[in-house]
């Protein structure tokens, strides 16, 4: 990943990144065209076995999916991260898995197929980490309706231009986020495109 101009990082189109986060401190991702899923986990930086966890968001709050103010909590029940800014569409899903090999071979991709999973993976070898499995993605600007019947039916994006979401590290933590590289079905809008979006490093006490 690049600098794009001071401050600010590209996240490239169905690429991932890995970015180490002091207690405090808070990454804004920016959304240029509104379309792009961005799969997100965060890992206590001192014991990777406390991770953001999805099942423990749904149960700790009582929600499907997430908007600001619902709590981000790790596999120990303790916020994480902090949504503290959104001007998205909100709704981010925590119910779809990251896509993985296995979804691109059953949609009848052949051959290697980049993917949020190992974006994570890749991304964590970056900075020399690795954990033995992909936990449950937070799948931010991602829409995801649950139907009365209880199926779910995939959105089309929902978020304009230019939107964003920051999150704001609670404690030391490495915050691993996939451009998401679906290019098969529409989650990431009707032209089938992954995209580049933008991150912004802001310093602790941003966001008290």
């Amino acid at each position: 990943m690049e600098f794009d101009r001071e401050g600010e990082l590209v996240l490239p189109a169905a690429r991932g990144k890995a970015l180490r986060l002091k207690a405090g401190s808070a990454v804004r991702i920016t959304n240029p065209f509104g379309t792009q899923a961005i799969d997100t986990w965060a890992f206590a930086a001192d014991d990777m076995s406390e991770y953001l966890s999805m099942e423990n968001v749904r149960s700790f709050n009582s929600v499907v999916c997430i908007d600001q103010g619902v709590a981000l909590v790790s596999t120990e029940r303790r916020p994480i991260i902090t949504i503290v800014e959104d001007t998205s569409a909100g709704r981010h899903d925590t119910l779809l898995c990251a896509c993985n090999p296995a979804i691109y071979r059953e949609l009848g991709v052949k051959g290697f197929h980049r993917s949020c999973s190992g974006n994570m993976h890749e991304a964590l070898t970056e900075i020399a980490r690795d954990i033995p499995f992909t936990p449950a993605a937070l799948n931010l600007f991602m829409s995801v309706r649950v139907e009365p019947d209880q199926t779910l039916t995939r959105l089309l994006p929902a978020s304009k231009p230019g939107s964003y979401v920051t999150l704001r590290a609670e404690f030391d933590v490495i915050l691993v986020l996939s451009s998401c590289p679906q290019d098969v079905t529409t989650i990431n809008g009707p032209d089938r495109t992954p995209r580049d979006c933008m991150l912004e490093i802001l310093a602790p006490g941003a966001f008290a």
